[in-house]
């Protein structure tokens, strides 16, 4: 999600500013309608997890709490970026002046860095759920998510300021709106905090939540049939029994106890657990369900995010050397924003809990 230019952005040469002027209106206009869609999508859906976590009472957990926290942030990105950013993709050419191109960037990207963190501070908080889930019962409270959501805001500030303070009005017109690229030191230490560094973190993160997840699967998954029987035990046949059982065909002779009821002595009979194996086999297909859904998280982070970084971090420091079309620039901006789409989507649609709340969320909405 972002025109997250903590990385240096190339500046729009005045070839490229023709070339939008080239463009006929028609695909403007198209182009206008599809930014402005996404955006809407974008806002109603992150607006819809943060009202079904606060109306459902079930939700009110920290780790939904994180959740609910990115799609705010994913909701900021949205109201304060990507509008603005959709004007100036589309007119090429910045309108607004310096204070609001000012205003616009430093959201952009405390915005956008804040989404990426989130991404991580909801990975940690699952891996120390998964790997230490006796012990980390106890620490996981709602006052810290709150103090791993302020962590991420002031680290996302912390990497937004730098360009406030060499960045100079201008007492000429602005047509173009983006970082200093003459600051090479910033770049490197903007897009390694605000991607690379988060994304090494949450491969590594996903990495040992896969492998804990894997191995709970397959202790979970009987082997072989005959470990289907889960218990043996000595008992008394007695009238009325309904119990399914499989008997071993070694029969004693019959006699009587002390009160006279008939009983079968030295018969072991084997009771099947049916509804302890039902219960394995439920945990674990929510544990297979869980490594896929870990791979869509990461795998949909990478693909929105990896080429924007590149880009912004590889253009600042080959200078001439390299060149790249504002229109490419531009369409993996507008991939990044998209992940503030598909983080609501991934993050509401893979928890059985939130879908189920969602549907009375949207049947509420409709018959009120």
């Amino acid at each position: 999600p972002l025109r997250l230019r903590p990385c240096p952005a190339p500046s729009r040469s005045a070839e490229e500013v023709i070339y939008q002027d080239a463009t006929p209106l028609s695909g403007k206009i198209v182009l206008a309608v599809v930014l402005a869609l996404v955006t809407l999508a974008t806002v109603l859906s992150n607006a819809f997890v943060i009202a079904t976590v606060y109306q459902t009472r079930k939700l009110h957990t920290p780790a939904n709490y994180l959740i609910a926290s990115l799609a705010v942030t994913d909701l900021l990105v949205s109201i304060l970026v990507m509008p603005i950013s959709t004007m100036y993709t589309v007119t090429g050419r910045w309108t607004l002046g310096q204070i609001v191109c000012d205003i616009w960037l430093s959201s952009d990207i405390t915005c956008c860095t804040a989404s990426i963190l989130h991404l991580c501070v909801i990975a940690l908080d699952r891996y120390w759920a998964i790997t230490d889930a006796v012990e980390y019962s106890t620490k996981r409270t709602p006052k810290r998510a709150a103090g791993m959501i302020a962590l991420v805001w002031i680290f996302s500030i912390c990497i937004s300021i730098p360009p406030l303070f060499w960045r100079q009005a201008k007492a000429e017109e602005v047509s173009n709106c983006v970082v200093n690229t003459d600051h090479v030191l910033y770049t490197v230490y903007s897009t390694v905090g605000a991607f690379y560094f988060p994304t090494l973190l949450l491969i590594a993160l996903y990495g040992r939540i896969y492998v804990e997840a894997r191995s709970r699967i397959l202790k979970q998954t009987p082997k072989k049939a005959g470990k289907r029987l889960t218990r043996a035990q000595l008992i008394t046949d007695s009238p009325g029994s309904t119990s399914s059982v499989t008997s071993i065909n070694s029969k004693a002779p019959e006699g009587s106890s002390e009160t006279g009821s008939p009983v079968y002595m030295n018969q072991v009979k084997v009771k099947v657990s049916d509804a302890l194996l039902e219960k394995k086999k439920l945990t674990a297909a929510r544990e297979r369900k869980a490594t896929k859904t870990l791979g869509i998280i990461l795998g949909a982070f990478i693909v929105c995010w990896l080429p924007f970084f590149i880009i912004s971090l590889v253009m600042p420091i080959c200078k001439d050397a390299c060149w790249f079309h504002m229109a490419i620039f531009d369409f993996f901006t507008w991939l990044g924003y998209l992940n503030s789409l598909i983080n609501p989507v991934i993050y509401t649609m893979s928890n059985e809990d939130f879908k189920q709340a969602f549907h009375k969320l949207i049947r509420f909405r409709c018959t009120g």
